[in-house]
């Protein structure tokens, strides 16, 4: 799920709840779930159905972001020396790229 997808979902699901339960609240992903968990109790059934996918999404895209050159270190080789998000592109097209670089390039949102 891309970043703009999840705040498209949490608005739909979650705007009235936040803003009648988080006024205030920065809006940054802790303290809104914080929030969000801790009214819990008069949150519409929706949001908290999607509220925690969401959060999950966030924070394995977050995840896959932080990690990405990491894991791809290897195969970053079959592309040159390009920059770094050229050579995720460039590995996103490749064939020989190992499965957990392709899984991370595409959890982190680059394919």
């Amino acid at each position: 799920m891309s970043f703009e997808d999840a705040a498209a979902l949490l608005g739909a699901s979650c705007g009235k709840d936040i803003d009648d339960n988080c006024r205030g609240v920065n809006l940054d992903p802790t303290r809104l779930k914080e929030c969000l968990s801790r009214n819990q109790d008069v949150v519409s059934t929706q949001c908290k159905a999607d509220y925690g996918r969401v959060f999950g999404a966030v924070q394995q895209r977050a995840a896959a972001r932080a990690g990405v050159f990491r894991v791809c270190e290897k195969e970053a080789k079959l592309c040159g020396g390009a920059e770094k998000i050229a050579v995720l592109q460039c590995l996103a097209s490749k064939r020989g790229v190992s499965a957990q670089c392709t899984k991370t390039i595409t959890d982190a949102g680059y394919r």
